[in-house]
């Protein structure tokens, strides 16, 4: 018998404003609640450019705005109902589960951990992309079972995830249709001695704009350019876990040097988001050397990689594009 399903929700936004919360079912005690002492991030904003996309400024002030102290109560009828459609979902049925770690080199804008307590034993589940196939159903039931969207699905819509959109080589599709891309923000910065991130590039494509290191009108000609290397480059693919072979190769224990974020949003405000601390997807160097060839700039900060990374970047990255 199911004794406690607890949730915990990550969301990693641009540079350091993110969001922890961990909701708990305790069917011992027929309540739902958040553990607020999981909050991890406070209630301050770091201050953006004016130029930057804030598409994510709204959602980040409603999760934390919807992390109370409140005890949601639910009978036994309600809470029989849950059970019973929780184990015909078969949520974790033939699920891949992916290896939690506190601290991750690359990260993405959503992940998810969902641990079971049971009379029977202790049952755990972590996720990044890979959504359980019922997952749209078991936010449904959690939702009639303590009153409000537990699993953030108004906000999910925002995300360009595998839960409402496809992720290809050439874009991300809704409904068969790719999603034009409105803004490209891309930061880079030492973490030791630190230093607060800034974006380095902004590319606005609906104000046709390109600010940071370069600062100029962004023209068709380039707008092409750019859209062609990031399908080249596979980089809308870096947010699955199949374009991470370099660092689970290589695990430095060294956590000095740059961390590094960057975001795409689609128009209709889908954010698309990865960052990482002192590593990168497998086809980022191949991405930055281009841009180099092209631009005679290191924009994307490539001199900060040793070279035994480097070698190892251009191992994984070329196997990629094969």
């Amino acid at each position: 018998m199911i004794e406690k399903i607890e949730i915990t929700q990550r969301f990693n936004f641009k540079r350091l404003n993110r969001h922890y919360e961990c909701f708990t079912v305790d069917f011992l005690s027929n309540s739902g609640y958040y553990k607020i002492s999981e909050r991890g991030s406070g209630d301050k904003f770091l201050s953006e450019s004016p130029l930057c996309d804030d598409s994510w400024v709204d959602i980040l002030v409603d999760l934390r705005n919807s992390m109370t102290s409140e005890i949601r109560t639910f009978d036994f009828k309600k809470a029989d109902q849950f059970l019973h459609d929780f184990e015909r979902l078969d949520l974790f049925e033939d699920f891949e589960s992916e290896e939690f770690l506190y601290f991750e080199k690359l990260e993405l804008l959503y992940s998810c951990i969902v641990i079971i307590y049971a009379s029977d034993g202790y049952y755990e589940y972590s996720f990044k992309n890979n959504f359980p196939k019922n997952w749209l159903e078991f936010g449904k039931i959690l939702n009639d079972l303590v009153g409000f969207d537990v699993l953030h699905f108004n906000h999910q819509r925002h995300f360009a995830t595998p839960l409402y959109y496809e992720i290809r080589n050439d874009g991300v599709y809704f409904n068969g249709d790719m999603q034009a891309v409105k803004t490209i923000e891309f930061g880079h910065y030492r973490c030791f001695p630190y230093e607060m991130p800034n974006p380095r590039l902004i590319i606005n494509f609906e104000e046709k704009r390109i600010d940071g290191y370069i600062e100029k009108e962004l023209t068709l000609e380039y707008e092409e350019l750019i859209l062609c290397l990031l399908e080249k480059y596979h980089v809308y693919m870096w947010s699955q876990k199949e374009y991470h072979m370099k660092s689970k190769a290589m695990d430095p224990d060294d956590l000095e040097g740059y961390d590094w974020y960057l975001e795409i949003v689609f128009k209709g405000d889908v954010i698309w988001h990865i960052f990482g601390y002192n590593d990168y997807p497998d086809t980022y160097v191949l991405l930055a050397r281009e841009i180099m060839d092209i631009t005679g700039m290191d924009l994307l900060e490539m001199n900060t990689i040793d070279d035994d990374n480097l070698k190892l970047f251009e191992k994984y990255g070329n196997a990629k594009l094969e």
